[in-house]
C-alpha cells in the first residue's frame, strides 16, 4: 500500500526526476486538507455500524427475494456474511481515504471479490447496490458540516465517492 506521498516519490524516483511544482502542490494541498480527511474518516468509523446495516435493509426491502427462502442472504448465517463483506469495504474505504490512494482497496480488497462472488452463487449486483446504498450515507455524514474542520470539502468528497464507485464497479 501506498500513501499519496510514497507513490508520487516512488513515480518520479522510477523516472530519475525531481518533484515536479504540481506534484509538491498537490502534495501540500493533501497536508493542508489532511484535517478534514480525518473528519471524514472519523465519522464514516463513528457511523459504520448504523450505515451497513441501513443499507442492508435498504437492499433488502428493495431486493426482498435475497433473505425469502432460496435467497442468497436467507438464513441468519448469510444475512451477517453480507454485513460482514458491507462492513469490510467500508473499512476499506476508509483506509483509501485517509491515505488519499485507492491501492490498498484494490489490493487488499477487490482484487478477486468478484470472482470469490461469481464462486459463492452472490450476486455482484446486489452487494454493488448495497455499496452505492453505503455511499449515500457515508457522503451524507461526510457532507454534514457540525462539528468538523471548516473548509470546502467538494473535491474530497468527490474522491470518497471515487472509492465506493470502484467497490460497486469491482464487484458488479
Amino acid at each position: 500500500m501506498y500513501d499519496a506521498f510514497t507513490r508520487v516519490v516512488s513515480q518520479a524516483d522510477a523516472r530519475g526526476e525531481f518533484l515536479s511544482s504540481a506534484q509538491l502542490d498537490a502534495l501540500s494541498k493533501l497536508v493542508s486538507d489532511s484535517n478534514k480527511r480525518a473528519d471524514v474518516v472519523n465519522r464514516i468509523t463513528g457511523n459504520a455500524s448504523a450505515i451497513v446495516t441501513n443499507a442492508a435493509r435498504s437492499l433488502f426491502a428493495e431486493q426482498p427475494q435475497l433473505i425469502a427462502p432460496g435467497g442468497n442472504a436467507y438464513t441468519s448465517r448469510r444475512v451477517a456474511a453480507c454485513l460482514r463483506d458491507l462492513e469490510i469495504i467500508l473499512r476499506y474505504i476508509t483506509y483509501a481515504i485517509f491515505a488519499g490512494d485507492a491501492s490498498v482497496l484494490e489490493d487488499r480488497c477487490l482484487n478477486g471479490l468478484r470472482e470469490t462472488y461469481l464462486a459463492l452463487g452472490t450476486p455482484g449486483s446486489s452487494v454493488a447496490v448495497g455499496v452505492q446504498k453505503m455511499k449515500d450515507a457515508a457522503i451524507a455524514i461526510a457532507n454534514d458540516t457540525n462539528g468538523i474542520t471548516l473548509g470546502d470539502c467538494s473535491s474530497l468528497i468527490a474522491e470518497v465517492a471515487t472509492y465506493f464507485d470502484r467497490a460497486a464497479a469491482a464487484v458488479a
